[in-house]
């Protein structure tokens, strides 16, 4: 029985959170919007949502406005409490795809990465509907050289990555040499300056911890080296080998050696795979800035004033030992997508980490399937569907009556923050929203046939 549940959770699982953006080709656009009654942590709440999105040429914008009224006919707080919520109206603007040689992308930043993944990996910076951010991933390839940036908001201080990186042989007479021509090497440096980023320790009296007695530093920083050689370049098969080193300033260090394998077949399959082993020193945490550091980043029991924080995680990660990462994508056709992938460390009992997500969304049919989950710190088997505080999960399941009406029941397993008296976001606690929604999604063309 407890394979059957997991079978049918993986079955459903897949694109986190606002799954029906970045499907659309060039010179396509889209107009969504619906409406339904959501139940907020079991409080029913009308709810509006508008998600217009369009892409011609390079260019994509998706708009996401989402209302939410209680019986009275209020609008619930969380939705404009703040300057970042008018803001985040713009769910984002692009140009390009990420590993286009231009590629900018401004709004929200749902799985954000960083060279090869060792220090930003999947990075999320808006955590739930509640505390939607505008950040930006700016990355420009001049073949020979390039740099990747992520800036996680406009709002207010947060995180900072930064990864350049030359081809040396270009500039030499071994540039026209197969394999070796393509060599890459990167370094890499974050920052985040958060001012709950390098918290260590507070004291138990909540009151005065809204005066901000407590120790920090000013900024928690890292840095990484890489060195990268496509030994597989054809129509079919892209394959490369890699080799990372990452340091977290104050604490431990540790590197990485990996393959990454893509597979085009004929536009029928596409599979891309990615298999690392982690070799990790004390005080060390591979991928650090992950898809749920927003929340790890620190917590605070208003009640007794205790806490906890990524950095005494970080701080008291001792002998954890290496460990194995592995990733795997699958599309079949353009219109059935997968992704999976796990981490394991060696000697550590919850170093289990899980993102899954997918979307079936066939043009030509009825239906709509798509999910997704994330979960961190994850103890052993039995574990890995538990929704807590660990975990993010987004699912809809839908059916098309006519081509442009889209019925459908909506799942989130998000989380909405709890401010101190300063209005201050100082912990995440766990929401569900559960949400039976009629959809108007118009597709149209946009300047070309």
């Amino acid at each position: 029985m407890k394979i059957i549940k997991i079978l049918f959770v993986i079955a459903l699982l897949p694109v986190f959170s606002y799954g029906q953006y970045g499907r659309l080709g060039a010179n396509q656009g889209e107009f969504g919007g619906g409406f339904g009654m959501t139940w907020i942590d079991d409080q029913p709440h009308y709810s509006f949502h508008i998600f217009p999105e369009v892409s011609f040429s390079k260019i994509g914008i998706g708009l996401d406005l989402n209302l939410e009224f209680d019986p009275d006919g209020n609008i619930r707080s969380e939705n404009f409490n703040e300057f970042s919520d008018y803001i985040s109206i713009i769910r984002y603007v692009r140009y390009g795809i990420k590993g286009d040689p231009v590629y900018v992308r401004l709004g929200a930043l749902d799985h954000a990465t960083l060279g090869h993944g060792s220090l930003i990996y999947l990075y999320n910076n808006s955590p739930g509907f509640d505390t939607r951010k505008t950040g930006l991933e700016f990355d420009v390839d001049f073949s020979t050289f390039g740099f990747e940036t992520i800036y996680s908001s406009f709002g207010e201080a947060g995180l900072v990555g930064l990864r350049g990186y030359v081809r040396p042989l270009q500039f030499t007479s071994l540039k026209s040499i197969p394999i070796i021509k393509n060599l890459e090497i990167g370094a890499s440096f974050v920052g985040d300056y958060h001012e709950f980023a390098y918290v260590k320790q507070t004291i138990a009296d909540p009151a005065a911890f809204n005066k901000y007695n407590y120790e920090k530093e000013n900024s928690l920083t890292a840095y990484g080296f890489d060195i990268g050689l496509p030994i597989l370049r054809n129509r079919l098969v892209n394959l490369d080998l890699y080799l990372d080193y990452a340091k977290i300033n104050d604490f431990g260090d540790g590197t990485a050696a990996g393959l990454n394998m893509n597979f085009h077949g004929l536009g029928l399959v596409t599979v891309n795979a990615k298999f690392e082993r982690r070799f990790n020193n004390d005080q060390y945490l591979p991928a650090y800035f992950n898809s749920l550091y927003e929340l790890e980043r620190f917590s605070l029991d208003e009640t007794s004033g205790s806490f906890s924080s990524k950095l005494k995680t970080l701080e008291n990660a001792y002998s954890i030992g290496n460990g194995f990462y592995g990733e795997l994508l699958v599309e079949l056709l353009g219109t059935f997508d997968i992704i999976g992938s796990y981490q394991r460390l060696d000697e550590h009992p919850t170093s289990g980490i899980l993102h899954l997500s997918t979307d079936i969304t066939p043009p030509e049919m009825s239906f709509v399937a798509r999910a997704g989950y994330d979960k961190t710190n994850i103890k052993d088997e039995s574990d890995l569907f538990k929704l807590d505080d660990r975990s993010y999960m987004y699912a809809e399941l839908g059916y098309k009556p006519m081509p442009y009406l889209l019925v459908s029941m909506v799942y989130n397993w998000t989380f909405t923050p709890l401010r101190d008296a300063d209005d201050k976001v100082i912990d995440y606690v766990p929401q569900k929203k559960i949400e039976p929604r009629i959809s108007f999604i118009y597709p149209f063309s946009v300047g070309g046939n």
